[in-house]
């Protein structure tokens, strides 16, 4: 504690991530008493509660550039560099084969993302136009409302995943369940699929996960700015990479998938990360900065909403010219 911010901040940065990883692990564990369905409703939203609980403190600070910055940092992680390592590390393992995913869940995903975006677009074009009647409130208000809409079309679309009858997640098990029979390379796969731990474990080292996770990020949060100084490092690089890397460490399983031919689970985790980001955390995040009395709202800046906006449109174009089953 007596050392400087730069040692801390570096420090509770490496520690968090094996948790990161960890928290991840437990999450899959549990996922097989939950089923498929909960289970990847699970996997995606504890594998991003480590930049959830990272921004609630940077928001209790008021630190909101980097709030925002982490966020897109944590998106642009798993949209780039998780989904491409993924993409790569099958195409050289699986060179003399075509790797397939299923069409439906990419395509909702990647109308999720873009609707997203859209939502994120509005309050920031409102900025930098000048158009506002009222300078600041505006947009802010603007952003509140998106926010709201936003949480609901995804309440919607965790509806349809749960209760619908023609949910994505059905085609995809059907595919797998042929590829297990028809190739004799998965006859281990039974072996590999089961669990390690019990259902209590796994809610047990859940919880005990959350609370360090959480006390490290209030470390982290509370000198980040000493170590941009220290480091002689801008705050933007450190949350928009170093954050999201840390945090995002249970998502390079995606590319374990990937190498043993699951893409399936591989855009679940990397693209459904990613979802959930846009469509759930940021406006989570606008929503709680409101119950703060926090002015956090969904203007990323020009040049941060232009890469995101480019970034969703080249992965869903990617996803709809890929070879798909």
């Amino acid at each position: 504690m007596k050392a400087g911010a730069g040692w801390v901040f570096f420090f509770s940065l490496i520690g968090i991530t094996p948790l990161a990883e960890r928290l991840g692990y437990a999450t899959e564990q549990l996922a097989f008493y939950t089923g498929p369905l909960v289970g990847g409703l699970l996997n995606a939203t504890f594998g991003n509660a480590t930049e959830m609980i990272i921004s609630i403190y940077a928001l209790h600070n008021r630190m909101i550039r980097v709030v925002q910055l982490s966020l897109l940092g944590s998106i642009l992680s798993n949209m780039l560099l998780v989904l491409g390592c993924s993409f790569f590390a099958g195409g050289i393992v699986h060179c003399n084969k075509v790797q397939t995913f299923n069409k439906a869940s990419a395509a909702m995903n990647s109308g999720l993302l873009l609707m997203a975006v859209m939502g994120l677009m509005f309050p920031a074009v409102l900025h930098f136009t000048h158009s506002e009647l009222h300078y600041i409130r505006s947009e802010l208000a603007l952003s509140r409302f998106s926010s709201c809409i936003m949480l609901v079309a995804y309440a919607c679309y965790l509806f349809f995943q749960l209760k619908g009858q023609n949910n994505a997640y059905k085609p995809i098990d059907e595919v797998r369940s042929l590829r297990h029979k028809e190739e004799v390379q998965n006859k281990d796969s039974d072996e590999e699929d089961a669990p390690e731990i019990t259902q209590l474990e796994a809610i047990f080292w859940l919880a005990i996960l959350g609370v360090w996770i959480s006390i490290l990020s209030g470390y982290v949060v509370d000198t980040i700015e000493g170590a941009s100084e220290s480091m002689n490092m801008p705050v933007a690089f450190i949350s928009v990479i170093l954050l999201p890397i840390a945090g995002n460490a249970a998502d390079t399983s995606a590319i374990m998938f990937a190498m043993k031919d699951k893409l399936d689970i591989t855009l679940g985790v990397a693209v459904g990360s990613s979802t959930q980001i846009l469509m759930f955390m940021i406006p989570f995040s606008v929503v709680v900065g409101w119950m703060m009395g926090k002015p956090m709202d969904l203007n990323f800046q020009l040049f941060e909403t232009a890469t995101l906006f480019m970034t969703v449109l080249v992965v869903a174009s990617l996803l709809q010219v890929c070879y798909s089953s």
